[in-house]
């Protein structure tokens, strides 16, 4: 039996991170803690109410602890911890430090441009926002309101007359100079204050620039600032949120059906309700409700822009979260769970699309359920069987050729796992060859002990492919691993598939109504569509590469320089010779060399 006394003992009364370790040294819990003494020794007390927590107690041979200076500085240590270690009674939520925002540079003409990353100094960022979709959205709005660019720096620097852009009415054109410096600087900050939900100030400022246009008789100039200010007024009417104290605010809600949980996440800035976006957490069967609502936020704000306000469905003990995201964020952050009024019906639609998301997730794993018991029957597999490979080939006449490899397990497609290979060094074309690489590269890993080791391998291929494969895996010791081959039937259409078995040689087809067939055709069908995206992205930039490659005096360093001005192929295709010229290591005559061979 583990004791805890000699460790509780030497824990100190400071903030930090505690792991609870099993005696496969597995972490099966990361916490965080104001004071680690207190936190820790609350584990062990006689009466824990969870049975959750009993279980994950009852299997600590071993705590770790690592001090650090303060709340926030643990919250951060916390969430790297969990992301990287991925303990069994973390309630666990996706990492989603990727979100999307809208940037606006610092260049002399800013332009808006759609971000996922790092945010650099000397550019504005809007955000986040809950999807791409709601992005690409918003800079449409823009464009159409402000007329700002959206044109790369190669491309803007290297124009001659005004694109397409102008012609629609979506840029002033300040690449050709349309447009004064001073008064495009001017329709950047009214972008500005809109992003930030000054609506009304900008709103009143076009007001002003109207009126001083009609009262100088420029009445072409007041048209374009009534027109902007009916547009505003257009999308203030579809998306403004009048019942909020701040412009920037988060809604989050929770259901619960038959042990899992769904957290619905509404998100507000700049005063516009921007949509919304549902998790589904992993580890979260007999969690408590306060401790799921805690964890997402925990890991969701610790790498997120926090807004002022988050309105939450479950009552809980905020002060402490409160000053940790506080002190992240260097500005006060509030969390409200006693919402009233409007706030109240802005809870319950979260709520309502936490339930239809959390239903719409529990019917498809159902259904995936039922597709792998169907699978396993017709091919005569035991229960056991829960992981499948499936690997596929991709080229164009031998060109490009990528192999790709994509794995379900759990009850469904793992996205996260799969892996495409390029393949190298073959004869142009042999696909037994390109089969032969993709499954040594990887299945020598796995008989190492790297990796996952499958229960079932799916090969999209014939007799000779799955020929190929059951030479590899006896090559890598690796012989009981069952293959299954996939021919397809006649004219490649669905639902005449064979299998065939490489223990028995057996040869399968199933009816196409069955959904075991369904499960078999949409892993296939997958390995198929992310082999072909990689070959396609492969072909196509070594397209653009051999198309300058073939022009003499065109090496590595002065490819890159043409790339790198015009930002690609198109655009050196349809400069001028002029234009060619200016770029560096490209002469008078090189220039005229690389526009006779373009036309």
């Amino acid at each position: 039996m583990f004791d805890p006394k000699p460790i509780l003992k030497s824990l100190p009364n400071l903030p930090g991170v505690y792991r609870m370790i099993n005696a496969e040294d597995t972490v099966l819990y990361v916490g965080k803690a104001k004071d680690l003494k207190k936190r820790v020794s609350s584990y062990f007390n006689k009466n824990l109410p969870s049975p959750r927590t009993r279980m994950m107690v009852s299997n600590i041979v071993k705590i770790e602890t690592t001090v650090t200076h303060n709340e926030a500085e643990a919250l951060l240590l916390e969430n790297n911890l969990i992301k990287s270690l991925m303990p069994r009674y973390n309630v666990l939520f996706r990492d989603d430090k990727s979100y999307p925002y809208i940037a606006i540079t610092g260049d002399e003409f800013p332009r808006l441009a759609f971000h996922r990353g790092a945010q650099r100094k000397g550019n504005q960022y809007f955000g986040p926002f809950p999807n791409s979709v709601a992005v690409r959205e918003s800079i449409q709005l823009l464009q159409k309101v402000f007329k700002l660019r959206t044109c790369e720096n190669t491309v803007f620097a290297n124009r001659s007359r005004p694109c397409l852009q102008y012609q629609i009415e979506r840029c002033t054109a300040p690449c050709v100079d349309y447009i004064k410096p001073d008064d495009y600087a001017n329709d950047v900050h009214h972008a500005s204050m809109f992003l930030e939900g000054k609506t009304n100030e900008v709103m009143n400022a076009l007001g002003e620039k109207m009126n001083t246009a009609a009262a100088n008789q420029e009445y072409e100039l007041a048209v374009v600032f009534r027109d902007r200010m009916q547009a505003l007024r257009q999308v203030q009417a579809k998306q403004f949120v009048s019942d909020f104290s701040v412009n920037d605010a988060d809604v989050v809600a929770v259901a619960h059906i038959k042990g899992e949980y769904c957290i619905n996440l509404v998100m507000i800035r700049g005063g516009r309700h921007l949509g919304d976006k549902s998790y589904i957490p992993k580890n979260s069967q007999d969690a408590e409700l306060v401790e799921t609502i805690e964890a997402f936020i925990s890991q969701h704000y610790s790498a997120q822009n926090t807004p002022p306000l988050i309105v939450c469905a479950v009552e809980f003990d905020t002060k402490e979260i409160e000053q940790t995201l506080s002190a992240l964020a260097n500005r006060k952050v509030r969390i409200q769970t006693n919402a009233i009024g409007d706030k109240r019906v802005w809870l319950k639609m979260a709520q309502t699309n936490a339930e239809l998301a959390l239903a719409q997730q529990q019917q498809t794993t159902s259904n995936q359920g039922a597709r792998l018991l169907a699978l396993r029957e017709a091919l005569h597999l035991s229960e056991n069987i829960e992981r499948f490979e499936c690997f596929d080939i991709s080229h164009t006449m031998g060109e490009a050729t990528v192999a790709s490899c994509v794995v379900f397990d759990k009850g469904d497609l793992q996205n996260g796992e799969y892996r495409r290979y390029n393949i190298t060094g073959i004869t142009p074309g042999d696909d037994y060859a390109a089969m032969r690489d993709v499954l040594t590269r990887r299945y020598k890993k796995v008989a190492a002990g790297e990796g996952k080791r499958p229960d079932l391998v799916f090969i999209d291929g014939g007799k000779g492919q799955l020929g190929v494969a059951m030479e590899v895996m006896q090559e890598v010791g690796l012989e009981d691993i069952l293959l299954v081959g996939i021919a397809k039937g006649e004219e490649r259409k669905p639902g005449l598939e064979t299998m065939i078995f490489s223990d028995t040689g057996e040869m399968l087809n199933l009816a196409t109504d069955n959904v075991g067939l369904h499960l078999l055709q949409q892993i296939r069908d997958e390995a198929h569509r992310f082999a072909i995206t990689g070959h396609r992205a492969k072909r196509a930039k070594s397209r653009i590469t051999s198309s300058l490659e073939d022009i003499e005096g065109i090496g590595a360093k002065r490819r890159k320089a043409l790339l790198t001005r015009f930002g690609g192929l198109d655009a050196i295709k349809s400069a001028s010779i002029d234009e060619l010229s200016q770029v560096d290591g490209i002469s008078k005559s090189l220039a005229e060399s690389i526009y006779a061979h373009f036309h």
